[in-house]
């Protein structure tokens, strides 16, 4: 090759990685364009349409029921990728609604898929009408979730509950087979026997088992994510608790109603029968209050909307705050709930159990109460961070003080992110659970007020 050639040819290579560099700036200008004309709302829907996923696409085949898990990376303990659970499948059937209403299936997909789930149900095993926490998918048969927890499990079968009776009243003055699957969701909701899970005493007790009995001894008293429980327990046309178990039980004689003030905000409840530190997980402000609307609703010992905001904000502030000094914490990055973590499940929170793990769900599903500051955290998933996303929307945990992530989901994370991002958006499931005259009767049995459509 002469002098002459070698030029020409150095010029060509130096013009192809011009051109290649430039293609490549285009690429990435594109994106970043298209991320930031993202609006708030298309970023909603989107966020939506990835967790609803997770309960559609991602059932178990024969009950067509929420997965406990789904680790992208293929990794299950004790292969239990078959294992359904009946609280966050609870939490499913309301994320299917608001798929229907979104666009994401049609209205007929969304009954055949809900007609097999209640088909299946009626079918599975029940102890004295209440669903263990976890069945097996493909057999409908209980799996334990602990050695003596294999039986009954009267919260996770009240976040059923709650899921149901809002899906029937979605389809109760619908077509024949949409009122036929109303009609089965009410016998279904009418065979839970919440009175006999007071062993005759004044509380409400979680779990029963047919090998070990009440051994588990876990009365359920104090704030914490079960207010639904009571609720539906005091409704039940069938077999209702009087209101003295809802006020000696849960409310603990009045003591629930003993707060404190936490980063300058009032925790409205006692959160300390649960240990030392002022306030909680956030998924208590959550799994509760996917049907049953805090708006205006009261008693003699709370305003629930007050009491839910301020725990959100307790979580947010706390972040700003970061006492510990944990990398990312402050307004973009936020919230903490039960969830994985480094060395397997913890109940973060601020104060006591903060390992530096940030839970998505947490602050996503505060949307109701904190819409700026969860505003903000969605944007930073989503258009700063996007590699803790993945096919079922944000990755259940992770920590940037410790390089840890993994693609692994848990169904009652997933779950509250569509229903609650929705609930913020149109009230729709709110709405819905709301209309139902059983839970109205039950509400007033207990003393709430609430504002009625």
């Amino acid at each position: 090759m002469n002098k002459k050639t070698q030029i020409i040819t150095l010029i060509f290579l130096l013009l192809g990685g011009w051109m290649i560099s430039c293609k490549n700036l285009a690429k990435t200008n594109k994106k970043e364009e298209s991320k930031a004309q993202l609006s708030d709302d298309s970023l909603l829907t989107k966020i939506q349409h990835q967790t609803f996923q997770y309960f559609w696409d991602g059932a178990e085949p024969t009950s067509g029921m929420a997965c406990e898990r789904i680790h992208m990376d293929g990794n299950y303990p004790e292969n239990d990728q078959a294992v359904v659970t009946l609280g966050g499948s609870g939490f499913g059937v309301m994320a299917i609604l608001v798929g229907i209403e979104r666009g994401f299936i049609t209205r007929e997909e969304g009954l055949a898929r809900f007609q097999k789930i209640v088909g299946y149900l009626s079918k599975a095993d029940r102890f004295h009408g209440a669903w263990p926490h976890w069945l097996n998918g493909p057999t409908g048969k209980v799996k334990p979730f602990g050695k003596k927890d294999n039986g009954g499990d009267l919260v996770e079968t009240a976040f059923m509950i709650q899921g149901l009776l809002t899906v029937a009243e979605y389809f109760k003055t619908g077509n024949e087979a949409e009122k036929q699957l109303a009609a089965d969701i009410d016998k279904l909701w009418r065979e839970v026997e919440w009175s006999w899970y007071t062993q005759g005493k004044d509380v409400l007790y979680w779990h029963w088992s047919p090998e070990y009995n009440w051994e588990m001894n876990f009365p359920v008293g104090g704030y914490n994510e079960c207010l639904i429980m009571y609720v539906l327990a005091a409704s039940s046309p069938t077999f209702p608790i009087k209101p003295e178990v809802y006020h000696k039980g849960w409310a603990l004689n009045g003591a629930i109603a003993k707060d404190t003030v936490y980063y300058g905000l009032n925790t409205v409840l006692n959160f300390y029968e649960h240990g030392n530190d002022p306030t909680g997980p956030l998924f208590w402000a959550h799994y509760s209050y996917l049907g049953l609307n805090p708006n205006g609703l009261i008693d003699k010992y709370a305003d629930y909307w007050k009491l839910n905001q301020n725990h959100a904000l307790i979580h947010y502030k706390y972040a700003l705050d970061n006492p510990k000094k944990f990398e990312g914490y402050g307004e973009k990055q936020w919230g903490m709930t039960s969830s994985y973590s480094m060395n397997g499940y913890a109940g973060h929170h601020p104060g006591g159990e903060d390992l530096g793990v940030i839970s998505p769900t947490a602050a996503l599903s505060s949307f109701p109460y904190t819409p700026t500051e969860s505003m903000q955290f969605a944007k930073y998933l989503y258009l700063e961070a996007d590699s803790l996303i993945g096919k079922y929307g944000p990755y259940d945990a992770y920590s940037h003080s410790s390089k840890w992530v993994l693609p692994h989901y848990l169904a009652i994370d997933q779950g509250p992110i569509p229903v609650m991002i929705e609930n913020y958006r149109t009230g729709l499931l709110w709405n819905l659970f709301m209309k139902n005259e059983d839970v109205k009767g039950g509400l007033k049995k207990l003393g709430f007020s609430f504002p009625e459509k």
